[in-house]
């Protein structure tokens, strides 16, 4: 009888063992590790899932699956092995701002924000803020900038499989900006408010109340609208709420009958529009457009619009960014702060914050006052700003003392914010493509005058240029930007000192704007 119990058994598992044994196929031969497009490429997990016959003799017995309940039954909507993100692995293609790309194995849960730190660390650059990834439409000519949040496999699984379209990772200055500068991104004449409760208001606490508390104030403007497939421009008031984007069929009036439904937020994805002309045909140069999430990227399923000014259209898109995602913008922002925080703790003792900093007089007896004068403190910023060329000045001079002095232009082209030969169209297109925020700059070669540089700076979103004329005084090459009255030994000695004073510009340098090789 215990034999025959013994042999039942045996069958039994026997049985259980040919029914819930698989073989995994074999990884296939022409999966590379380069792909010709930044399409995610599901690749399975072999490591895993080793073959049986790889580690069982060929004499030693099956072993049975002892829960083969938990198998994934046949045309089950969960894939085996995909309960965990690990199971899954996805090589996705990035670019940088040099054409050059990297391909990177990731996960099918992993964010934007994860990619960007990858990609920052391998290129031996600090976790900053302004770090980002570009969904960058070549044909359409699109672009949006991800949210941190957002799933980086699951957004590049929508794109057409026969597009140009790709993944760029570049610096966007932007991102974040509108937090702490929240007037220049939102125009007062922009801003208005429907709710009865907070009759009085100004724009500008509405704005900090939109950001703070997260209501949502109405953002109204006329806008240049092309619908999909049709080629013609109409002028039309819109109205953008936490509801969805309205338009109104009769001037400006919002009453509930002139206005009409023209989009969920949460179904939409802003774009910047760039050949905006040049595509599409628009009356302004400033264009963006909006698309459903679930459309595919066609020309008719674009809805574009135009507006007179770089600063409205920015309005337009953050307004979207924020009323789309909501507090989830202030905790990616929150939680890149808190890197940035933890890192420059580690590394320093305090940060001097601009803020925080008052002009004091210490040439008295009394170890120093605080100026209260605007006009006095003026007037010492720019001493001290002598002062300090004359030190660098005789520094400079004491260390070059005895060795053949390095030749201007050489001595600065390694440095991050110098672009060469960077044509003036060409440089307001990186600035803007890098955010555009009060305080951006670069430094080239200028195309008109020999041996000159120019210095490009973004102000209130707009780009000036400042002409930089090499001298020579006593013996000695100098740089200037106001004729001779203020001298520097080099670019690198101008760039640190209007990092601290403004001298005739009109905002201190504070983001320099660097090109990313991968």
């Amino acid at each position: 009888m215990e034999k025959d119990c013994s042999t039942l058994e045996d069958e039994f598992l026997q049985k259980i063992s040919d029914a819930v044994s698989v073989k995994c196929p074999p990884s296939s031969p022409n999966l590379q590790m380069s792909t010709p497009r930044s399409i995610p490429l599901a690749m399975t997990n072999t490591h895993s899932f080793p073959s049986k016959e790889e580690f069982r003799a060929s004499s030693a017995p099956l072993i049975p699956n002892p829960f083969p309940e938990l198998c994934s039954p046949k045309h089950s909507p969960v894939l085996s092995g995909s309960l965990g993100s690990k199971s899954l692995t996805y090589v996705i293609r990035i670019f940088g701002d040099d054409k050059h790309s990297r391909s990177i194995l990731v996960s099918s849960g992993v964010t934007a924000h994860v990619v960007c730190r990858m990609l920052a660390q391998s290129i031996h650059c600090m976790d900053e803020e302004s770090w980002a990834l570009i969904e960058h439409h070549s044909a359409l000519g699109l672009d949006r900038c991800l949210e941190d949040h957002e799933l980086v496999v699951q957004i590049q699984s929508s794109w057409p499989e026969d597009s140009d379209t790709k993944m760029i990772f570049r610096k966007n200055y932007a991102k974040y900006e509108f937090f702490k500068t929240p007037k220049s991104f939102f125009p007062e004449h922009m801003i208005s408010d429907s709710a009865a409760v907070t009759k009085g208001t100004s724009p500008s606490e509405l704005v900090q109340n939109l950001l703070k508390c997260g209501s949502c104030p109405e953002i109204q403007d006329f806008l240049y609208v092309r619908e999909g497939g049709k080629k013609s421009w109409k002028k039309l008031y819109y109205v953008l709420r936490r509801s969805g984007l309205y338009f109104s069929i009769k001037g400006q009036s919002k009453e509930p009958r002139h206005l009409q439904f023209a989009g969920d937020l949460q179904d939409l994805d802003v774009f910047t529009v760039f050949n905006g002309r040049k595509l599409y045909g628009a009356p302004e140069p400033y264009v963006f457009c909006i698309k459903a999430s679930k459309d595919r990227f066609r020309c008719q399923d674009l809805k574009l619009m135009s507006v007179d000014s770089e600063q409205r259209r920015t309005c337009w898109i953050t307004a979207f960014r924020l009323f789309k995602h909501g507090k989830q913008l202030q905790c990616n922002y929150q939680l890149v702060q808190s890197r940035i925080n933890i890192h420059n703790f580690q590394n320093s003792k305090f940060t001097d914050r601009e803020s925080s900093m008052v002009a004091m007089d210490f040439s008295g007896k009394s170890g120093g006052r605080v100026i209260q004068n605007p006009h006095e403190a003026q007037n010492a910023v720019q001493e001290e700003g002598h002062v300090w060329r004359k030190r660098e000045t005789l520094r400079h001079n004491l260390s070059t003392s005895g060795h053949t002095p390095v030749s201007l232009p050489e001595v600065n082209r390694v440095q991050p914010w110098f672009h060469g030969g960077l044509s003036r169209a060409e440089a307001e297109k990186l600035l803007e493509e890098q955010g555009q925020v009060d305080g951006m700059f670069l430094i080239r070669d200028s195309k008109l005058h020999m041996s000159c540089f120019v210095l490009s700076l973004c102000y209130k979103m707009k780009t000036k240029h400042y002409i930089i004329i090499p001298l020579e005084v006593e013996g000695g090459i100098f740089c200037t930007m106001d004729d001779g009255l203020t001298l520097f030994t080099d670019l690198l000695q101008l760039v640190e000192f209007h990092q601290i004073n403004r001298g005739i510009l009109p905002v201190c340098l504070k983001y320099p704007c660097t090109c990313i090789a991968l």
